[in-house]
Order: structure tokens, then C-alpha cells, then sequence
């Protein structure tokens, strides 16, 4: 990276989601290559611990709605001490509160946001080409977007004992990541579970529908082959303890969990939203089928549990796949060429 380069980072988002934990995780990459950066955050513990561990130089704002008139000055502020050589937002609150200034004004896209919230950015920096493809459609000048994937780092955890949560040693054991929200799918999980007769399921996450989904496994007398494990931070141990990672979604811009499937060597069966379906290249770099056919992604995964060539053919495609192109070193060469391309 350049080390005389100067970059803002902006982002609101208040939680733990994909765009939120990546921030981190990028912005920590920069900070390790040695690029100079300031970053404006809304206050949050988890992330504001990481991110001083990493000694980078983070201040806050409200990033709050309509009235909320001092974010806005926070970043023009800074903006005019820093002297910024890019301005990079993360999602649409921040991407709107783009100061003014001379430096290229950026936005990264990970999900189909509506384009009204950038009309101040110069370049937007989509996670797939799919989402770069909708900015063009949508109007966006085609020379002023940019693909760049994500990336993880991935530190392997020793299995955890099945026996913590009261599974067998000797069944496929099945794996979903994620928030416990409608868009996740986590229904069509479980109904293909009841199709999947050997097979145990793993719902490792929170939300609001935890009790909808607990009631469907009653419903569909599933409660001993079903283990709802709540949020978890030890997903690294829960991808080695694991046999296949299932990714039902419904709406998915990009989904960190296939890179952490294809870097733990976990197969991965997944439906076909955005994400999965650029990605994922059918009965090579994992299974995929359509959103909401309970039938095709139980038929999915018997394939992977009954055929052990497909299972090792998945598990080597979707390891060289993260190898090649999604891995920390991979993403820094993308986003310094990108830096360069634009000043």
C-alpha cells in the first residue's frame, strides 16, 4: 500500500452485521500495510476495542437520522484538518454524509441499495460483479464502479465434542451460520432436514424469528436432530465440527460464511441468491439451488453426503478458490491498484 496515502473512512451502521465485521476487518488490513487513515464510527464496544487494538485512529459520531446535524460537521471537520487523498463510506447513512472536499469520494456496496443515497460519491466499489452490474443498470457511469470482493483471514480452531450439544459422532452434521431473520432461509433448512433423515442441523446465531424456528422443528417432530446453539463466536471450531454448511438465503449481497466454508474445507450447499449464485459454480465449488425449493436443497445435500468424490471435489475447488482470490494479501493488491486507478 502506499504508504503516503491519506484515507477517511466513514460507516453508521450501530451492530455486528457482514458490512460492519468487514469494516473491521479491512481497516485493520490498511492499518497493518502501514496506510495513513482516520475512520468515523458510531460508538460500539466490540468494534471500537478492535479497532484500538489495531492502533487505528477512530472518532465517533451520532450517524443518527434526520435531525441529526452534528455528524455531519464531525466529518466536514475532520475532512478539512485530515486533508483526505480518498473519502471511503460504508453503506447509505454514511455514503449521504460525504463531505465536501477535492479528494475522490467512494462508496463500497454490499448489498442493492437505492443509488439516491451516493448521488455525493464519485465511484462506487461493488462486493460482487453482479452488484456492479444493478449500479450500471440503475444509471451508474460504468467507468466509475468497481469490482472488489471481500476477503477473510482464517486461523483454524480443533472441533469442538458433538457431544456438547447431545449429537451423535456418526451422523452428517449440518451447519447454518447466520442471523435468525426471514431473509436467511433458515425455514428451508429446516424442512429439508426432515428429508435428510440421517442428518442433525446446527443453527449457530440470534434473531427474531428463534421461536418461529424452534416451533417449526416441533411442528415437524425434528427437535432431536436439531440443536439451536445461539450467537456464537467460536465459528472457526463450529466449521471444523461440522460435515456441510448450509447457506439457505433468500437476499444475499456477497455472504462472508462461503469463503469461511471454502477456507475451513467445508462443503457448502447454498440457494441461489446474488451472492452464493456469482460465486458458487454447481458440483465444484459447492451445491446451489433455487430459493425456497426445500426439495432441491435436500436433494443437494444427500448428493454431498452419500458421494465422497463430489464432497473432496467441492472441498478442493472452494479452498483454491479462497486461495487465489480472497484472502488478505489478494484484497490489498485490488484496493491499492483501485486507489491509484482514482487519483
Amino acid at each position: 500500500m502506499e504508504n503516503d496515502l491519506k484515507l477517511m473512512q466513514a460507516i453508521g451502521g450501530a451492530g455486528h452485521g457482514g458490512a460492519e465485521n468487514f469494516f473491521v476487518n479491512l481497516t485493520l488490513a490498511f492499518e497493518r500495510n502501514q496506510l495513513s487513515q482516520k475512520v468515523v464510527t458510531r460508538p460500539n464496544e466490540v468494534r471500537d476495542r478492535l479497532l484500538a487494538e489495531g492502533n487505528v485512529d477512530v472518532h465517533h459520531a451520532k450517524f443518527g437520522g434526520m435531525l441529526d446535524f452534528s455528524t455531519k460537521r464531525t466529518l466536514q471537520k475532520i475532512a478539512d484538518d485530515y486533508q483526505p487523498d480518498i473519502f471511503l463510506s460504508w453503506m447509505s447513512r454514511a455514503a449521504s454524509l460525504t463531505p465536501k472536499g477535492p479528494f475522490p469520494k467512494v462508496a463500497r456496496m454490499g448489498g442493492y441499495y437505492k443509488l439516491k443515497y451516493f448521488q455525493k460519491c464519485d465511484h462506487m466499489v461493488g462486493i460482487t460483479q453482479h452488484l456492479c452490474d444493478y449500479m450500471v443498470e440503475q444509471g451508474w457511469p460504468a467507468d466509475k464502479v468497481h469490482y472488489i470482493p471481500n476477503f477473510i483471514n482464517w486461523s483454524p480452531s480443533p472441533a469442538i465434542s458433538r457431544a456438547e450439544f447431545d449429537t451423535p459422532n456418526d451422523v452428517p452434521l449440518l451447519l447454518c451460520l447466520g442471523r435468525l431473520h426471514q431473509v436467511k432461509g433458515l425455514d428451508t433448512a429446516i424442512r429439508a432436514l426432515a428429508k435428510v433423515p440421517d442428518a442433525h442441523l446446527w443453527i449457530a446465531g440470534d434473531g427474531p424469528l428463534k421461536e418461529e424456528l424452534k416451533k417449526l422443528s416441533e411442528d415437524l417432530s425434528l427437535t432431536n436432530r436439531i440443536r439451536f446453539l445461539g450467537w456464537r463466536t467460536d465459528k472457526e471450531a463450529l466449521l471444523a465440527t461440522a460435515d456441510i454448511v448450509v447457506f439457505p438465503s433468500r437476499q444475499e449481497g456477497f455472504g462472508n460464511v462461503i469463503l469461511e466454508a471454502w477456507a475451513s474445507k467445508t462443503p457448502m450447499v447454498a440457494t441461489a441468491a446474488q451472492g452464493p449464485a456469482a460465486y458458487i459454480k454447481q458440483g465444484e465449488t459447492g451445491m446451489i439451488g433455487e430459493i425456497d425449493n426445500v426439495k432441491e436443497l435436500a436433494t443437494n445435500l444427500t448428493a454431498v453426503i452419500e458421494s465422497p468424490a463430489l464432497r473432496q471435489r467441492i472441498i478442493e475447488n472452494g479452498h483454491a478458490s479462497y486461495l487465489q482470490d480472497f484472502t488478505e494479501s489478494a484484497a490489498l493488491r485490488n484496493w491499492k491498484d483501485f486507489f491509484l486507478s482514482i487519483l
